[in-house]
């Protein structure tokens, strides 16, 4: 008999009948936890395919947030990045902010060197950290500020562009130490690079700088002694072979050189019929003063030529800070100027002066200054000027 027979005998009928009954249990068992794992598995999927749409959901609003942050950038820098750093998308440190710059697709150019350009201590961090996001090693000066100057576009006001190049010079100096035995020779020689490719390549400028000429006017600025003639050569040679690209910011050429425009911002200025204050972009360029709706508009709403006309200081009723615009020889005439309206229609301006208001008092002096220098002469030969003085000093004392 065998061991299976003999268990099987070692049962009456009624153990055999509850033997039978555990068996079935246990099958109904296994049963019902083969259903809970698939209705487990079941609701694992509805909340993992909840959660990627909760996600997607999140992402797409963050995209969405951080593409209205571009666009509040474009218009208003500081705005726009206020935007982007209260909503957490930047962390609000220089590192951060200058990354952005730098690597975002789709930034107005302009609107990057306004917010560079300006003074306070986070642009002036965020200039430093968007200057060593540019790597100058083994490139001559020229290579270096193609791609300097592609990264925004260089504002018009003399002393953010002296503080601009001024950490570019510093930064192709870190780069290539044995070029130049200062700074101030990078900075005097870029200034000479950016000159002589407005001479060359300005249709304006009817006396072309020869490699004579360019040579002679960069003596001296190597701390005291002379750069080495076939290195002014090559530099000279690059810039006539190919002019540097401008960053227009889709087709906006209003200033055809880097030293233009002289100034530019935001300004309240006073209507002509209807006396109401509008916020507008203002560029000074070439003996005229232009006013945009939004800084990437790529026509004026008014163009100001300021022959004949002077500017002062000027109190007004609850508004601080005005200059006016007047012409002092034709006192209740109306300027010559001309605006666009908003059908399209180019018209005649109906101001007989025009009023600005600026945020402060220093603003207010600085245009008044730029507005009057614009009608002299060229600040921006001042600043090289200033520099070569310094270099020449320096090594007259040693």
């Amino acid at each position: 008999m065998t061991d299976g027979n003999m268990v099987s005998s070692d049962f009456n009928a009624n153990e055999k009948m509850e033997l039978e009954c555990i068996k079935m249990y246990k099958k109904d068992l296994l049963d019902d936890i083969q259903k809970l794992k698939l209705e487990i598995e079941n609701i694992m999927s509805e909340i993992l395919s909840f959660e990627t749409a909760e996600d997607s959901s999140k992402t797409l609003e963050k995209s969405k947030q951080f593409s209205n942050g571009k666009k509040k950038f474009n218009m208003d820098p500081k705005k726009g990045i206020q935007f982007l750093v209260e909503r957490k998308m930047l962390d609000g440190s220089a590192k951060s902010i200058a990354e952005f710059l730098y690597k975002e697709d789709g930034l107005n150019k302009t609107a990057i060197g306004e917010f560079l350009g300006e003074r306070h201590e986070i642009h002036l961090q965020t200039l430093k950290a968007f200057v060593e996001l540019h790597e100058f090693s083994d490139l001559n000066l020229v290579q270096a500020l193609r791609q300097f100057l592609w990264s925004f576009r260089l504002p018009g006001e003399a002393q953010k562009i002296d503080r601009m190049m001024e950490a570019f010079a510093a930064r192709y100096c870190s780069c290539n130490s044995e070029v130049f035995q200062s700074t101030d020779t990078c900075y005097i020689l870029s200034f000479a690079i950016i000159m002589l490719n407005t001479s060359l390549h300005n249709p304006n400028v009817k006396d072309k700088t020869t490699l004579e000429r360019f040579i002679s006017m960069n003596r001296g600025i190597n701390n005291g002694g002379n750069l080495p003639d076939d290195l002014l050569s090559k530099l000279y040679d690059s810039i006539r072979s190919e002019p540097f690209k401008i960053p227009e910011d889709d087709g906006n050429d209003l200033t055809h050189t880097f030293f233009n425009p002289d100034r530019e911002g935001w300004l309240l200025k006073l209507g002509g019929r209807v006396k109401t204050w509008k916020r507008r972009w203002f560029i000074l360029t070439d003996n005229c003063l232009y006013y945009f709706e939004y800084t990437t508009d790529k026509e004026p709403r008014g163009i100001i030529p300021l022959e004949n006309l002077c500017v002062r200081e000027v109190s007004y009723p609850r508004k601080s800070f005005c200059l006016e615009l007047y012409n002092p020889n034709s006192r209740g005439q109306k300027i010559k100027a001309c605006k666009t309206e908003t059908d399209g229609r180019v018209v005649e301006g109906k101001h007989q002066s025009y009023t600005i208001c600026a945020t402060n008092a220093e603003e207010r002096d600085a245009w008044i200054e730029a507005i009057r220098a614009s009608i002299t002469k060229d600040p921006f030969y001042d600043l090289v000027s200033t520099r070569k003085k310094k270099l020449i000093n320096q090594a007259t004392q040693d």
